[in-house]
């Protein structure tokens, strides 16, 4: 952050964002995490922290609609298994100081959980076994690039990036490491959630069964 300049430093930094999505109070650079919690209770909006950095997170209708219905299935499938814990876009999460991102959708097993409790702070310090990102049309690769490197460095085991426009699930094991998966492919727990399956087809089309 000490090098950038300019705004349009800022924003290629983050990914080559839209300056739209940068709250300017407080200053980028400045804000934190109170300040984050306090922008999404008062805006209407969800902000993530990055680098002291308040960043709207970009999102619509059809988007809340593919992360509810995964938030379903999935918290169906970890409650009955007693598998851990199922968060939904406003779930804060701590991968790193000064790093607070809101996965749409994540995972937590117990095992990943002090004491096996739900915390009770409202940014916990975690690593989810899955984080799921529902693509809105504000963000850009190089965004998601970015996240998908931080929650890889900060220990996630699985991350999913689900595209409604071109009505995929790119399934990351790594960074660079992904199996884009289409309406013909079925979402598989591997080792992350052992037993799970959603055809990707009934995700994208909830009510045609």
């Amino acid at each position: 952050m000490a090098t950038l300049a300019t705004l349009a430093d800022l924003l290629d930094h983050l990914g080559g964002i839209a300056p739209g999505r940068i709250r300017l109070h407080p200053a980028p650079g400045t804000a934190t995490e109170d300040d984050m919690l306090r922008a999404n209770e008062q805006h209407g909006s969800l902000y993530e922290l990055v680098e002291g950095v308040l960043v709207e997170k970009a999102m619509g209708f059809r988007e809340s609609l593919l992360a509810a219905a995964l938030i379903v299935v999935l918290h169906g499938f970890v409650r009955q298994r007693n598998l851990g814990l199922v968060t939904a876009p406003d779930g804060t999460i701590r991968l790193a100081a000064g790093l607070v991102r809101l996965p749409d959708v994540a995972f937590i097993s117990w095992e990943r959980l002090p004491q096996r409790r739900v915390p009770t702070e409202p940014v916990p310090d975690l690593a989810p076994d899955l984080a799921v990102e529902v693509l809105s049309a504000g963000n850009t690769p190089r965004e998601m690039a970015r996240k998908c490197r931080e929650y890889f460095a900060a220990e996630v085991r699985w991350v999913w990036l689900v595209d409604p426009e071109t009505r995929t699930v790119a399934v990351h094991h790594g960074p660079e490491d992904a199996t884009v998966l289409s309406t013909a492919d079925t979402l598989q727990g591997e080792g992350v959630l052992a037993g799970f399956t959603l055809a990707v087809s009934e995700l994208f089309d909830p009510g045609s069964n």
